[in-house]
């Protein structure tokens, strides 16, 4: 799994705190969900690369759909009269947080995977030793 989003992620947030750019109020709200997109479309790539289906084409096209789809609901909300704001950022935030513990388990899952061949490897080399001293005291 490539770290490369993450470091984007990390890069993107310092740059943001350091330039300052001053956003017009009447639009804030629609960068605050064009992120929130972002963020989804983001995390969504970083499980499909750790589940090992991840595909460019559709990371990128799914990034601009999600920022523009999402931006356009709460357009749409404030021309009819309904804070539709509110119910886009809750189905991003749910799919955040789906996506974030799917990594999670992944990690764990590896983790595990790991830890569990090198206490095998461990068991074989000692039992390999083992044999092995067996047999040189027999032939002695």
């Amino acid at each position: 799994m490539s770290l490369m989003p993450l470091l984007a992620v990390l890069i993107g947030a310092i740059i943001a705190v350091y330039a300052r750019v001053q956003v017009d109020p009447k639009v804030a709200p629609y960068m605050a969900l064009a992120c929130l997109a972002g963020l989804d479309t983001l995390l969504g790539g970083i499980r499909s690369a750790a589940e090992g289906q991840f595909k460019k084409d559709v990371f990128v096209t799914g990034f601009i759909s999600n920022v523009l789809f999402a931006s356009f609901l709460a357009w749409l909300g404030d021309q009819i009269y309904i804070n539709l704001l509110f119910a886009v950022a809750l189905v991003l935030g749910a799919r955040i947080f789906n996506n974030l513990s799917l990594i999670r388990r992944h990690l764990l899952t590896r983790y595990q995977d790991y830890v569990a061949r090198k206490r095998e490897l461990a068991a074989q080399q000692t039992q390999a030793v083992s044999t092995t001293g067996t047999g040189s005291e027999v032939q002695s």
